[in-house]
């Protein structure tokens, strides 16, 4: 499962990659915080979706992605 970069709000149409707090290979579980991130109005956490292997790391620190955008990988 791919987790992208939810929709954060109006007119916010991407946010940076400030650090993750997993690695590839990491168990996580559904809720866990993946990554942070910021805008220009806010700093936030994305949540694993579901439980499992963080495959792959998409999104590299410092990057800016646009909602919709993969961040990583989870593997069930």
């Amino acid at each position: 499962m791919e987790v992208v970069l939810p929709f954060l709000a109006e007119g916010v149409d991407e946010a940076t990659v400030s650090f993750w707090k997993v690695d590839e290979g990491d168990d996580v579980a559904n809720e866990d915080e993946l990554v942070e991130m910021f805008t220009n109005k806010a700093v936030f956490s994305v949540p694993s979706p579901i439980s499992g292997l963080v495959e792959e790391i998409l999104a590299t620190e410092g990057e800016v992605v646009k909602v919709g955008q993969a961040l990583c990988r989870i593997k069930d």
